[in-house]
């Protein structure tokens, strides 16, 4: 039926792709839109899209608020109201049902890190000499090392990858390129991975990461660092931590705010105040020794 959100969720993920908008970006639009549809099918609500009104968009927003967190229900509100907006510009309907709506408001909480010792744990649990460990082992710590996204490290391309100057250039959100800097230990670990690589079947593949059957995807990823956690006794791991505690520990450590902005691919300094929010009582501590206001008298 024209106007049935299953068939203009398509159509959307089509703009998506016509726009260059990440494969991450993509995925979090679309997988949003899909369960908006499937919870209208649930309670019976109008599938066809110039029937589907604000009442329903909040009543989908409030369920998700009783099942998840604040930032779900943000995430799915944001990939929603980009639907409607190109549903708008590409003459589907007429206004957007969301037009005057205000996102969920999302507490801030710190954002959790993994200590030095969880991460040597993680590090320990993919030790070998096999392909996987080789493997996992390099993207844990380029994960580490360089603070990247999940999604920008899920689609490295063997060409990305500059051993001799160790730099890994990667493309971030809105297709911002920007270089990536790593050290010696992870510089080993990829040269290490990519001798592996060079004997597996799918060798001739673009894409950095293989799996048995070709290259791995964003959610692989995620899944192979969640069973490496668990492989390491650890609970609640997943890869975004070690972006977080890549910010956490370029602050602690003294390092320039701008440094972090560039070297993460933020263009908001929000990002800073959030990201260094655990370290930042770390900072002031220290910066207070260094001072010491009563002791100069």
């Amino acid at each position: 039926m024209r106007g049935d959100l299953d068939i203009l969720t398509k159509s959307f993920e089509r703009s998506l792709l016509a726009l260059n908008r990440s494969p991450a970006t993509i995925r979090i639009y679309t997988i949003s839109v899909q369960q908006f549809g499937r919870f209208l099918v649930a309670r019976g609500m109008p599938l066809v899209v110039a029937n589907i009104t604000r009442e329903h968009v909040e009543e989908y927003i409030a369920d998700v608020l009783r099942r998840a967190k604040p930032a779900t229900a943000e995430t799915r509100f944001r990939g929603i109201q980009a639907f409607f907006k190109w549903a708008v510009e590409d003459g589907e309907i007429a206004a957007s049902p969301m037009a005057r709506m205000r996102r969920p408001s999302v507490p801030e909480e710190p954002p959790a890190i993994l200590s030095d010792g969880q991460l040597k744990l993680l590090l320990k649990a993919c030790e070998g000499r096999d392909f996987q460990a080789r493997r996992d082992t390099a993207i844990f710590r380029l994960f580490i090392d360089s603070g990247m996204r999940r999604s920008e490290l899920a689609y490295l391309k063997v060409d990305d990858i500059d051993l001799d100057n160790n730099v890994a250039l990667v493309v971030g959100k809105f297709r911002r390129p920007r270089a990536c800097p790593f050290g010696r230990k992870t510089a080993q670990a990829l040269d290490r991975y990519l001798r592996e690589r060079a004997r597996h079947r799918h060798a001739d593949a673009e894409y950095l990461w293989l799996g048995p059957q070709g290259p791995l995807g964003d959610s692989a990823v995620d899944l192979m660092v969640r069973r490496r956690a668990k492989q390491a006794g650890l609970e609640g791991v997943h890869a975004h931590l070690m972006r977080h505690g890549f910010a956490h520990t370029w602050l602690a450590s003294g390092g320039q705010e701008q440094d972090l902005m560039m070297l993460a691919g933020w263009r908001s300094r929000d990002m800073i105040g959030r990201y260094g929010a655990p370290a930042a009582a770390e900072r002031a501590r220290s910066a207070y020794r260094r001072l010491s206001p009563g002791d100069r008298l």
